[in-house]
């Protein structure tokens, strides 16, 4: 594809393509003895493929036309006339004249044809957002919301009649729903915000333990085993903890979204010298190998998954750790499951430390 097009006046554009062609004709010039005319025909049909690359059709014809007759005059027998001798130099001379011309036109198509193609790209994401949307909300949106208006519903009606067993479940349930559908909504505004460039880190000293066993506690864990031994020597770092949380926890939804019952989900968390790693494993069945590099594409889901989702979990977890100057890498394991290891530079303090300051 051509690069894109200097946005440059029409009259600074003309005038920097006359001058490309007044320089490569003096330098030219310079060394006549030594190149043909059929050379400097070349060289300047070269300066005018690259104006053609860079401005616009009016100065690049103009250049064109401007090249040919700086050809004609400078450097084609008898010199320092517009007169041709003999049918090889005029037809020398024509050859050029048309493909400079041709070269102009054809670059302008070809531009063209590129916005058209960048539109229609702009288009089809357009509605792959909009049908992405819809999906949420038909299916994501609207099952914690079902679910939290019906428990509500029930409270309501049978307050007096409900046990304290079921009102604690059914309080549960509202809370699972109103979590998950937090989660689909901050998915949704923080994929904007990635595309819109609008993020601002807020750097402050976390504590990973801590960090880590709060995003335990608000997951719906289903019947999967969640395992993270805390490290008592773990520093704490400075970093943005709300898009730790969320890089942490999308990972973890992600694997209790995709893997089988009973699958046990492991977190392992080191720091040495200025960088932070952070590794969240599992024992399910891992991904096929052919979709290990697209699973961090905006809006990709897995063959065959289960209706609903996004697709937003894990690029907005590889958008926020490059964003946190870090790297994100999935590998599956060699006995089943599925490995992300997170790599962060970070500033790091020990609570002794970080207590004398």
């Amino acid at each position: 594809m051509l690069p894109l097009r200097v946005k440059y006046s029409s009259v600074r554009q003309l005038i920097t393509s006359i001058l490309l062609i007044l320089v490569v004709s003096g330098v030219s010039y310079a060394f006549r003895h030594v190149l043909s005319y059929q050379i400097v025909a070349l060289v300047l049909l070269l300066a005018v493929s690259i104006l053609a690359i860079l401005f616009d059709i009016i100065p690049v014809l103009i250049a064109a036309v401007f090249s040919a007759v700086v050809l004609n005059f400078v450097f084609i027998q008898p010199i320092f006339t517009f007169r041709i001798d003999g049918p090889e130099a005029t037809l020398m001379f024509l050859m050029y004249f048309v493909v400079a011309l041709i070269n102009a036109f054809l670059s302008n198509k070809i531009r063209r044809a590129e916005k058209t193609m960048l539109k229609n790209a702009e288009h089809a994401n357009t509605i792959k957002l909009y049908d992405t949307l819809f999906n949420s909300l038909s299916h994501e949106l609207r099952t914690p919301i079902s679910t939290i208006i019906g428990a509500t519903d029930v409270l309501l009606e049978n307050e007096s009649k409900i046990t304290a067993t079921n009102k604690n479940q059914l309080t549960q349930e509202i809370s699972i729903a109103a979590f998950r559908l937090n989660r689909q909504v901050e998915n949704l505004l923080n994929m904007s915000k990635l595309e819109a460039g609008i993020l601002k880190p807020r750097l402050d000293w976390t504590d990973l333990n801590e960090l880590v066993f709060k995003i335990i506690n608000q997951l719906d864990a289903r019947d999967h085993r969640i395992q993270f031994n805390p490290t008592l020597e773990l520093p704490l770092i400075k970093i943005d903890k709300v898009l730790l949380e969320q890089i942490i926890g999308n990972l973890l939804h992600n694997a209790i979204e995709h893997t089988p019952g009973n699958t046990l989900i492991e977190i392992h968390i080191s720091c040495a010298l200025e960088f932070c790693t952070i590794i969240i494993k599992d024992n399910g069945t891992g991904f096929p190998q052919d979709t290990i590099y697209h699973v961090f594409e905006k809006f990709y889901r897995l063959p065959n998954s289960a209706a609903g989702g996004t697709g937003l979990g894990l690029s907005i977890a590889k958008g926020f750790t490059e964003y946190l100057n870090g790297t994100i890498m999935l590998e599956n394991r060699k006995n089943g499951g599925a490995k992300f290891t997170i790599s962060l530079p970070v500033e790091s303090s020990y609570l002794t430390e970080y207590k004398d300051e």
